[in-house]
């Protein structure tokens, strides 16, 4: 690794003299650390064994891109010295994580090395980033990309996953074809309705080395989409089918390996126009688990990526209990309605106000268990069958949510939010039983001048009952928050969360004072006080966050 590593620096190393001249082309690039410190900290739950012996510990990433004409490359150098806790500690250590080069003709696009890239929706192949996860499935191979026509793309690819400092066992192989009607017919050239097609295929082949379950060694995974747009009217769908692909996940679920295909369906459709709108999503998913690597679990060597089609909270208590996509089986929907009341109307005012109305559910699958016994558990056992249009008993999460947003006048506006939710902690979390909790937040912003504004921000949290009578989880939660800003470089905030409630849970106050800087492309943010324990998701994806306390600086710069 290390005599890679020499290689590739000194091979960028004059590119990186002699990039000033504009004959040399140019280099680019972005840096990001992040430094936590931790400390006992026995109010919310954290004793001397809990406290990493480092007591210091960082993820840090440098990005370097060098572009010249047809020509591209670039590196990337992470260094976990060593990982912050709530990241898989398999990432402890530094060097050269990712590397490519590419070639870009007007019909060709050729890349070798690191890549990311995504088919459709993503239900077969998506290999992306997202530090916030702690996720980089990146493959290392090679990419081609073709128009042979306008209106028409082909994609390849092969290669091998990252896993943290190594790759996994399975090769992925794909490919992906695309065709704008629009673009490529003359008959539909000055249509008002945009139709694409498209469809993708993916493999991947793992050796089967088990003395007991006659593993299939090449799985394929199958998707056709169609995009339909006139208007304000959207509507895009993908059908994915895939070839039995027994694992770690499925095994899981049913004690034995399950050798049952697998399929999903996402469906997408939207309207709006200027001041209002509608979304509708759904999806279902049936045994869709897809790594390159069967034994695989967690966020580890996914091959696809499933989408959380519930709505993404930025606020910190309706993002508490997140949902994560069920990929052995679910089916659900989400719906949002936006209307903005015209200006000097009764109820926009002045400024207009917008109402958002958001709903979504997601239950289970309807499955019938099929017997097993000595002959069938090894070979063919599917486990299980389904109705793909019923709909399942076990309900894993609903959420209601309405927002007003309403500028007073031009140093004045708030946004107000009430928000209703179910929350299955078993099946999302593997722990406790069903919560219902009811929040609501206000959001105050007042501007003194063109520069100086301040914020006040407040939210409650309010959860159901145990058997016992107690609250459930932490119990009830409140907060505030107190955020001034001196356009455009100067920032300050002091926020505290307090729970109560729950006897098995201190009642703690989980505070945090901040302060940061940002001038052109450079952030600097410095902060102590506490962090919750709980997870963090990002579509659909999750991420165990630990309890922590102490100082935590982050530098970000581009370039």
């Amino acid at each position: 690794m290390k005599k890679q590593i020499i290689i590739i620096i000194l091979s960028f190393l004059p590119i990186l003299l002699f990039s000033q001249e504009k004959d040399y082309g140019q280099i680019h690039g972005n840096f990001e650390t992040v430094i936590q410190t931790y400390q006992v900290d026995t109010i919310i739950g954290i004793d001397s064994a809990g406290v990493p012996n480092e007591k210091v510990l960082s993820n840090s990433y440098l990005n370097l891109t060098y572009t010249k004409g047809k020509f591209s490359a670039g590196i990337r150098y992470e260094a976990y010295l060593n990982t912050l806790e709530g990241y898989d500690k398999r990432y402890d250590g530094h060097g050269i994580a990712n590397r490519y080069a590419t070639y870009t003709s007007n019909e060709l696009e050729i890349t070798v090395g690191n890549f990311y890239e995504q088919f459709g929706n993503g239900l077969i192949l998506r290999t992306y980033e997202d530090k916030t996860l702690g996720i980089d499935n990146s493959l290392d191979g090679i990419k081609l990309k073709y128009k042979p026509t306008k209106g028409i793309k082909l994609t390849g690819i092969i290669g091998k996953q990252r896993l943290y400092w190594d790759y996994g066992d399975g090769i992925v192989r794909g490919l992906d074809g695309e065709i704008s009607f629009n673009e490529t017919f003359k008959k539909f050239a000055n249509s008002k309705t945009h139709f694409l097609i498209g469809g993708s295929f993916v493999s991947k082949y793992q050796k089967n080395q088990d003395p007991k379950y006659n593993y299939p060694e090449n799985v394929g995974a199958f998707a056709g989409r169609l995009n339909i747009s006139r208007g304000n009217f959207i509507f895009s769908s993908e059908y994915a089918y895939k070839t039995n692909d027994p694992s770690s996940d499925n095994a899981t679920l049913y004690n034995y390996p399950i050798f049952k295909d697998g399929n999903a369906l996402f469906i997408n459709a939207s309207w709006s126009k200027k001041g209002i709108g509608f979304l509708f999503t759904a999806l279902r998913l049936d045994n869709m688990s897809f790594r390159s690597d069967r034994s695989a679990s967690i966020n580890d060597l996914n091959i696809n990526y499933l989408p959380a089609i519930t709505k993404t909270h930025t606020y910190a208590f309706p993002a508490m209990y997140p949902f994560s996509t069920q990929a052995l089986g679910q089916i659900g929907f989400n719906s949002e309605f936006f209307y903005t009341f015209k200006r000097n109307s009764l109820l926009g005012g002045k400024y207009g106000t917008t109402l958002n109305i958001n709903f979504s559910q997601i239950n289970s699958i309807k499955t019938e268990r099929i017997p097993y016994n000595e002959n069938n558990i090894y070979e063919h056992y599917e486990g299980y069958t389904t109705d793909v249009f019923a709909i399942g008993d076990e309900l894993y999460f609903k959420d209601f949510n309405i927002e007003l947003q309403k500028k007073l006048n031009k140093k004045v506006k708030f946004s107000l939010m009430y928000m209703y939710e179910d929350y299955n902690k078993m099946v999302i979390q593997g722990k406790d039983s069903t919560l219902s909790v009811n929040i609501g937040v206000l959001d105050f912003t007042y501007k003194f001048s063109s520069k100086n504004a301040i914020r006040v921000e407040t939210q409650m949290l309010s959860i159901s009952k145990n058997n016992q009578g107690e609250k459930n989880d932490y119990g009830d939660w409140y907060s505030g928050m107190l955020e001034y800003t001196y356009s455009p470089n100067w920032f300050l905030a002091i926020s505290d969360q307090y729970n109560t409630g729950n006897t098995q849970h201190n009642n703690a106050h989980y505070y945090n004072f901040i302060a940061g800087f940002k001038k052109a492309s450079t952030r600097i943010q410095i902060g102590y006080g506490r962090q919750r324990e709980g997870i963090i998701c990002v579509g659909g994806v999750c991420r165990n966050v630990p309890a922590a306390s102490g100082f935590n600086f982050t530098l970000t710069s581009s370039f």
